[in-house]
């Protein structure tokens, strides 16, 4: 393998790293916020509100149902308007950002589903407000389910950043058909799968890793 091969992939592995960094942590700072509402505003929870229960929950699922594909070109002129431009690494994040978003919601949503009813009503009996509930009780009960759904979140983000690449969005997808499919070069599109899965498995590891430390039960 040459040196501008190398450096090739090395730059690629650099972009995608740096499109999931930044789709991963705006993703989290408002997918979580946004599952715990879905799961507090329960018919039955500490902030019941049905009606504004079901407006995210729609919202929630219009987001997820768009293949990614599809909403990478069609926000290209929102895309345009926040990072001025609809190519590069830094336009590939908004898509991604957006599409992780309601994805982590669904699955914080669920790691709260998974805590017992009967703590949240000690602390009720106990006088705790809601806010506290959240952030004494359900937050900290389903930290291992919060970590592994970001664990999840984020190998998905590398498969989706991959995708990003066929419209010009850089990292390893646009290696991968420049250089390689669009050249009929086997070898870089061996490579690049090769760093994907690598990218992938480290991924996994270290959220496995953070869950089995932050699970306490």
């Amino acid at each position: 393998m040459s040196s501008a091969l190398i450096d090739l992939v090395w730059q690629s592995t650099l972009e995608t790293l740096y499109m999931v960094a930044v789709a991963g942590v705006i993703s989290a700072l408002a997918g979580v916020p946004l599952g715990v509402l879905l799961y507090v505003t329960r018919p039955g929870q500490i902030l019941a509100q049905p009606v504004l229960n079901g407006i995210l929950g729609i919202v929630t699922n219009v987001g997820r149902s768009i293949p990614f594909i599809i909403l990478l070109v069609a926000i290209i002129p929102f895309t345009r308007m926040i990072v001025g431009s609809s190519i590069g690494t830094n336009a590939a994040a908004v898509p991604l950002t957006i599409a992780a978003i309601p994805f982590v919601a669904r699955l914080v949503e669920g790691a709260l589903n998974e805590v017992p009813p009967g703590l949240v009503e000690a602390a009720e009996s106990m006088g705790a407000t809601p806010m506290q509930i959240i952030m004494k009780v359900l937050l900290p009960e389903a930290r291992g389910g919060i970590v592994n759904g970001l664990t999840i979140t984020i190998v998905a983000l590398v498969s989706y950043s991959a995708m990003a690449g066929a419209v010009g969005g850089g990292g390893l997808g646009d290696l991968g058909i420049r250089y390689g499919y669009n050249r009929f070069n086997p070898t870089v599109m061996l490579i690049t799968v090769v760093v994907l899965v690598v990218m992938v498995q480290l991924f996994q590891s270290l959220g496995d890793y953070l869950v089995r430390k932050s699970d306490h039960k």
